[in-house]
């Protein structure tokens, strides 16, 4: 599928606006982790403007110090999927799939490689929701 705005071969619409929300949702949660490490920081060792420049992984130590500190770690680890999901999506690569169709595969540390198919994204997203419940429910409100 090509857009006016490129001339390169694109996937379908649709895919790309799951694809879109999946980065959306994951977005709303990194700051949500920050919001809440910058809530539960009690000795005031972060602050927004370091915290928004590190890489989600880099918040794990953080979320240890606060999150982690004062509840189990369904946060640290939900968290921790998500990012893996979203590593798969960033890193990935554009294929053509076996019906002619432009979509996006990637590859595991373990040189597994797979499609990274609607199912995935809807599964991302969910697990995203479930992750975004958890921080509602350790902020209170």
């Amino acid at each position: 599928m090509y857009e006016e705005y490129s001339k390169q071969s694109l996937p379908s619409r649709e895919y790309r606006e799951l694809l879109g929300s999946a980065i959306c949702v994951f977005n709303s949660n990194n700051a949500f982790i920050i919001e809440n490490i910058l809530k539960n920081d009690r000795e005031n060792r972060f602050n927004w403007h370091e915290l928004i420049d590190y890489t989600s992984g880099e918040l794990s130590q953080p979320i240890k110090e606060t999150i982690t500190r004062t509840t189990d770690t369904k946060i640290t680890t939900g968290f921790s999927e998500v990012i893996e999901m979203r590593n798969r999506i960033i890193h990935s690569f554009q294929i053509t799939d076996e019906d002619g169709k432009q979509i996006l595969a990637t590859k595991r540390k373990n040189g597994e490689q797979f499609i990274i198919t609607e199912e995935y994204l809807y599964d991302f997203i969910k697990k995203n929701g479930e992750l975004s419940e958890l921080l509602h429910e350790f902020r209170g409100y």
